[in-house]
């Protein structure tokens, strides 16, 4: 299924590439182009966040409520998304998506004479095996962009081969190279710029969601304080504060990992998404009512 959508991807990639002549340029109106397809679904997914805080405090005072009956609970609970015409798995489709985009474009990334320039396997076989012939070093996780990286030494070796003429891929963006791996390249400091940019526009987006999140449940207050002790009320507080507080690292150390490993080409694709989803929620957020 990944490789089904990382063709798709790839000859899409391919086109602008072709027309921009920058692999960088390329992946930027890359992403701006899934970002526009995707806009229905970021709609609906932003209209489900705001229905979701509005339950967030009724769910709570049902918990509190029927916390001694879980069996009650659950139908409390069941009725409730009846009442708001809503499903308990409403977030996962989006979910899904993410993931699906996420896995496909990596693969996208990581074999682009593969995906984009669609060269047959056996073919790119052979360079492999002249450039380990001749003593390069050629990493078996990302062999493709060591033939991309090595491509004049490939010419001059096959002339006549005409696939080798028809590879147009500049990764060199802006004085980077995108098909640098991090953790291959731990002394080149400029291999950190692209992901600590992601790191710190992942960051932005989660605050800025957080802080929707909390100003939509203040605005939304409909628990009843006095069915409640002080005491259980702060408890509550301070478990969701201490989960919210996870999860605003968790991301970001997830992030790291994955940028470590991956082509700079992936973390730009990623940075350049998390530029417009902020901007995309900050509009929504105004356009959208509840």
């Amino acid at each position: 299924m990944f490789q089904f959508f990382a063709n798709i991807f790839g000859y899409l990639l391919n086109i602008i590439n072709n027309f921009v002549g920058n692999y960088g340029f390329a992946i930027i109106l890359f992403t701006i182009i899934i970002k526009l397809i995707m806009l229905p679904l970021s709609i609906k997914q932003q209209r489900t966040m705001k229905k979701s805080a509005k339950l967030q405090e009724k769910m709570k005072t049902l918990q509190f409520k029927y916390k001694n009956d879980p069996e009650k609970l659950n139908r409390e609970m069941m009725d409730l998304y009846k009442q708001e015409n809503m499903s308990p798995f409403s977030g996962c489709l989006s979910a899904i998506v993410q993931f699906i985009l996420l896995i496909s474009i990596f693969y996208m990334v990581r074999f682009p004479l593969t995906y984009m320039e669609r060269i047959d396997n056996s073919q790119l076989n052979n360079y492999v095996q002249e450039m380990k012939n001749n003593g390069m070093v050629v990493s078996q996780a990302y062999s493709e962009i060591d033939i991309v990286r090595e491509i004049d030494y490939l010419k001059n070796k096959f002339p006549e081969d005409e696939t080798l003429d028809k590879i147009n891929l500049n990764m060199e963006f802006l004085g980077l190279d995108l098909g640098k791996i991090p953790q291959q390249n731990l002394s080149d400091w400029t291999v950190y710029i692209i992901p600590i940019l992601y790191i710190i526009s992942t960051f932005i987006s989660m605050r800025i969601t957080t802080a929707m999140q909390t100003k939509k449940n203040k605005n939304d207050e409909v628990i009843d304080i006095t069915e409640k002790k002080e005491e259980e009320k702060n408890e509550m507080e301070d478990a969701m504060a201490q989960s919210n507080k996870m999860m605003s690292w968790m991301m970001p150390i997830m992030s790291v990992s994955i940028s470590l490993v991956a082509p700079l080409g992936l973390a730009l694709y990623w940075l350049v998404n998390n530029v417009l989803m902020i901007g995309e929620r900050l509009i929504l957020d105004k356009v959208i009512k509840d």
